[in-house]
């Protein structure tokens, strides 16, 4: 069941803010190669290719995503990071919201958070904001 195991989105079309030269490969479909790779004998994440995050001035990017629990954002990250984004995942699947410290997260990724969604099943409905909101 998927509903148990975290989805990793990697943006595959990222250059990391670098130039690509004709027939290079982007640095974002390097980074999904190597989670692929790492995750070829022991599946711990349902892993996406997204054709972008909208976070081109901070690439490689990658989102994590679990029902009922905050997504993540992650900026900065570099193909030799796939295995820390694998224990993250372990990490943030293992946590009732996905929150985590900067304690617990692998070392090369505590500067690559650059934000979070709330899960959809914890928003308000408009009907029920309070008249001071709207």
């Amino acid at each position: 069941m998927t509903d148990h195991v975290p989805h990793l989105h990697v943006c595959i079309t990222c250059r990391a803010s670098r130039p690509l030269a004709p027939g290079d490969t982007p640095p974002g479909a390097h980074l999904h190669a190597a989670i692929a790779r790492l995750l070829a004998d022991a599946p711990s994440v349902i892993l996406h290719d997204v054709s972008c995050l909208a976070l081109c001035d901070r690439g490689c990017a990658a989102a994590i995503a679990m029902p009922g629990r905050w997504t993540y954002l992650l900026g900065g990250l570099e193909d030799h990071m796939a295995g820390d984004l694998l224990t993250y995942a372990a990490s943030y699947a293992a946590s009732p919201t996905g929150a985590l410290m900067p304690s617990r997260r692998p070392a090369s990724l505590k500067a690559a958070m650059i934000g979070r969604v709330p899960a959809p099943e914890n928003l308000v409905p408009e009907n029920l904001v309070p008249e001071t909101l709207v």
